[in-house]
């Protein structure tokens, strides 16, 4: 399957192309220009095009070869575009990681992707090192950026690697094909899996969803609540901007509401961004704040959101107070970034919207055939951007990049304007009495009484073995509901078949650190009550 691309889109040269060098390049005449703003300063593109070739230039004197593996386990400071196109600019691959994971995962990460090197921020420096500990893996060099304690004999702090080497003169010789970088896919269906994206998977994304859905602009100031190391946060804080020449705010910390609306107002320097990146449960937390800010007081021209549906009514709501609609629309690790999604100027809550142009959709059925509108199917995507494979793993590959689709793993539906609206995930969808309920469906319905803050979905065996669902909820501080009461709400708005037949009421709801609900973690832990019963 080769998808139309659309006709004013250039493709990247056939036999060279760098994308870090393509970034810089489209640059040059903006050296003074602000690329990244973070807590401690300011990062214009020409300083950011020379520590970049500085890198590239210190990752060749440690012996890095083209292809070779660098990982990045790095907090959202400046410091991480010098490292993730420093890396790319030398040929070796950078593999970007989730801050939030354990040393065990580091190490199986370290020994998965046979790492060289690591960037690491001091403050992850001690999980890092108990990583190695764990690990028979070895790296040659661990690079820290902003060192908070005195470093070993086999780590340097960053700015005095940076200091050691000139600038690299010139790229390496990659082509769009070759391996660019790693991601690992988030885990919100199992363990992370090693997704290879090419030189040119970041160029396509940029072109055909950041520059021509979003109409991202050079005046600009983007801030992502996704962080850099997912695919979503990638391009919302990287590529996107650094495509149009845009100004980057960056956050190191946790995107709760207060550090968010912190950045909104301006708090950190004296920049408001005018384009916000989210996920629909940080959209449930601002809304929910007390310190909600008002519409005067922010610059915001859009907002986005990913990793799980949007309900109708969060979009709904935050347009009402902000006069700004919510763009959603759903991506993945596999194909980097949104290939459907609603537009800025045609916003349909309740559905994610329309194929982005460039992408294929397909909706199958168990059979393999087509699905009629209306009824759900299985979701493939065709597009340039889609992975090279998972690193490692060729059963998981072949089950997912078949020919030119790729196989997401959700179930969608087709409605008669085109726009397509989320079921759920594939192994999320319950079948109740023979019909398909989909837990998004109950979900959306739940968080629209006004004493639920968040809920999730699952089904769970009854005494029969039939498969009945089973919604575990979350309360907005001081809210108060019963559980007949939320019963009632969700038959009231759906059919009568959906209601969840169990409810219980519970702190908080195991996630990723994207903020996807995890699902499977909580038929794990019905299925340990089942056999201690």
């Amino acid at each position: 399957m080769t998808p139309v691309l659309p006709p004013d889109v250039p493709p990247p040269g056939e036999r060279f192309f760098n994308f870090a060098q393509h970034l810089l390049d489209a640059n040059a005449a903006r050296a003074s220009k602000a690329a990244f703003v973070d807590d401690l300063g300011t990062l214009a593109y020409g300083a950011l095009a020379e520590r970049v070739r500085r890198l590239a230039a210190g990752l060749r004197a440690q012996g890095l070869k083209r292809e070779e593996r660098v990982l990045l386990l790095m907090q959202d400071t400046n410091d991480w575009p010098v490292a993730f196109l420093g890396a790319m600019y030398a040929g070796a691959v950078p593999v970007a990681v989730n801050t939030l994971l354990t040393a065990d995962d580091y190490a199986y990460m370290l020994e998965h992707s046979r790492a060289q090197a690591v960037l690491v921020s001091g403050a992850l420096l001690p999980a890092l090192t108990s990583a190695l500990t764990k690990s028979d893996h070895e790296v040659g060099k661990v690079i820290v950026s902003r060192p908070v304690a005195p470093l070993a004999p086999h780590e340097v702090a960053f700015e005095r690697f940076l200091e050691a080497h000139g600038p690299l003169p010139k790229p390496a010789a990659t082509g769009p094909d070759d391996p660019g970088f790693w991601l690992y896919s988030s885990g919100s269906t199992g363990r992370p899996k090693g997704t290879v994206h090419s030189h040119a998977n970041p160029y396509w994304t940029a072109e055909l969803y950041g520059k021509r859905v979003l109409g991202l602009k050079e005046s600009d100031v983007c801030f992502s609540a996704a962080k850099l190391f997912f695919a979503y946060g990638l391009g919302n804080a990287l590529t996107f901007p650094m495509a149009v020449g845009a100004t980057t705010l960056l956050m190191a910390e946790r995107p709760t509401p207060d550090a968010t609306f912190k950045r909104w107002l301006g708090g950190v320097g004296k920049v408001k961004p005018t384009v916000f990146y989210g996920a629909p449960t940080g959209y449930a937390g601002m809304l929910a704040s007390p310190n909600l800010p008002q519409r005067g007081d922010v610059a915001l021209r859009l907002t986005s959101s990913a990793g799980e549906a949007l309900p109708a009514e969060l979009g709904e709501r935050f347009k009402a107070h902000f006069g700004v609609d919510i763009v959603d629309g759903i991506g993945s690790t596999e194909m980097l970034h949104i290939f459907i999604s609603n537009r800025p100027d045609k916003v349909r809550y309740g559905t994610t919207g329309w194929p982005v142009p460039g992408y294929e959709i397909a909706l199958r059925g168990e059979d393999g055939g087509p699905v009629p509108d209306g009824e759900p199917g299985d979701l493939y995507i065709a597009g340039p951007s889609a992975a090279m494979m998972y690193w490692g793993n060729r059963q998981k590959t072949r089950d997912t990049f078949q020919g030119g689709w790729t196989k997401s793993g959700d179930k969608y539906v087709r409605n008669s304007d085109g726009s397509y609206t989320y079921s759920g995930r594939s192994d999320d969808m319950l079948k109740v009495s023979g019909i398909y309920v989909s837990p998004f469906e109950v979900e959306a319905t739940l968080v629209q009484h006004p004493a639920v803050l968040e809920a999730a979905v699952i089904g769970v065996p009854d005494a029969e073995g039939l498969t009945k669902t089973k919604a575990f909820v979350v309360l907005k501080p001081g809210g108060a509901a019963t559980a007949d009461e939320l019963k009632a709400f969700v038959k009231d708005k759906l059919a009568p078949y959906k209601y969840p037949r169990q409810i219980e009421f519970v702190p908080d709801l195991p996630k990723t650190a994207t903020g996807k609900i995890q699902r499977f973690r909580l038929r794990e832990q019905e299925a340990s009550k089942t056999s201690t019963q």
